[in-house]
């Protein structure tokens, strides 16, 4: 039986930035299904920061993180966790009351999120059908994410206080004995007074192996293209483009168009895979809203999105249970709000307030309970 004071189920990026930040001054476990960290929603995650995406709560904390992702510590990285890069939403004629709508949300946390004129955007994005746009606001402050070096940044934090991280450790029993949980895997017998429930779109099955009530955490597919246009050049400069009502969404990276048809798909947690319905819906979308060609797809995947009822992530204690407590239900927006919520999750765990700076954009404890479902 191997002990600690915090055991943290999932070594995706919920559970690598609270386990960072805990580490610090506790013991922590990670205990890892799969043979390495990150297998499933971290490593598939189109990665951008952008302060114009989410509910309220999510910008907020996102807004949080700037800084940390802009100008990370040295001791965090020996490279750069971001690069300047713009998100533009988009909208076609029939779209502009909800083009307008969305930027009237955003301005309250980020006044410099604007409108801009249809042929601004189109001189940023040349292959935008200018026949289709019809109106567009820009986030000047997103940033294009290294989801790989911001994941292993919070491995090296957790272990370089002395955490640890165990894989292929899949939980098969979870039981409460005297005061603390005990938890079997295939790596043997583990114990803690705590566990944190990190398992992304398994926490609900793990609070049903803890005896607790769940969430209602529902995760949803999301499918994503690699492809070359046949008949036009791309640049990396281009801010990504997403369709105001989320119909789609496409970004540039190393010279590769990364488009999705941001389908949100209720399934059971699995290794998900994309469906050709969905890939044939996005290749549409594209070819109608830009003038690129697209005749052979480079490869396609897709990952899992984890949402509750409000699509806020839960960080806190179960109400029903003792020593249970909850980081799940980061959504589409786990890594870009990871330096918050690692940091919130783990003042929460310990029994501390959210930390200033996020209180400063107005988020509770409350706004992260898992009570408020």
């Amino acid at each position: 039986m191997r002990e600690c004071d915090f055991l943290i189920i999932g070594a995706g990026i919920a559970g690598t930035s609270c386990g960072n930040w805990l580490s610090r001054d506790h013991s922590v476990i990670l205990l890892e299904m799969e043979a390495h960290p990150g297998y499933h929603t971290t490593g598939r995650s189109v990665a951008v920061y952008t302060e114009a995406y989410g509910p309220r709560t999510v910008r907020a904390l996102a807004k949080s993180g700037f800084s940390f992702l802009t100008a990370p510590p040295s001791s965090f990285t020996d490279v750069a966790l971001s690069r300047p890069f713009g998100f533009l939403f988009i909208a076609r004629e029939d779209q502009l009351a909800s083009l307008d709508a969305a930027l009237g949300a955003v301005q309250e946390l980020s006044p410099d999120i604007s409108m801009i004129s249809p042929d601004e955007a189109a001189a940023k994005v040349p292959v935008l059908r200018r026949d289709y746009l019809a109106g567009a606001f820009l986030d000047p402050n997103a940033l294009s994410l290294d989801v790989n070096a911001i994941h292993q940044g919070y491995i090296r934090g957790l272990k370089s206080h002395g955490g640890e991280i165990v894989c292929n450790a899949a939980v098969s029993e979870l039981t409460r004995k005297n005061g603390k949980w005990h938890v079997t895997t295939p790596q043997g017998e583990f114990a803690a007074p705590v566990v944190i429930n990190a398992a992304g779109a398994w926490a609900d099955v793990v609070a049903e192996m803890a005896g607790t009530g769940t969430i209602g955490l529902v995760p949803k597919r999301r499918t994503v293209i690699a492809t070359i246009p046949a008949n036009v050049a791309v640049d990396d400069s281009w801010p990504l483009v997403m369709d105001t009502d989320e119909e789609f969404y496409f970004k540039v990276d190393a010279g590769t168009v990364l488009g999705s048809p941001a389908d949100e798909t209720p399934v059971p947690p699995q290794d998900v895979q994309p469906e050709e319905i969905d890939i044939a819906y996005v290749v549409d979308k594209l070819q109608t809203a830009t003038t690129m060609e697209i005749r052979r797809l480079q490869r396609s995947w897709a990952g899992l999105r984890s949402f509750v009822a409000d699509g806020v992530p839960v960080a806190g204690y179960a109400p029903d249970v003792d020593g249970f407590f909850w980081c799940a239900g980061q959504g589409g927006y786990g890594i870009e709000t990871s330096y918050g919520m690692g940091r919130c999750s783990a003042a929460l765990a310990v029994g501390d307030d959210l930390p200033a700076d996020v209180r400063a954009f107005g988020v509770a404890a409350g706004d992260l309970s898992p009570e408020r479902l």
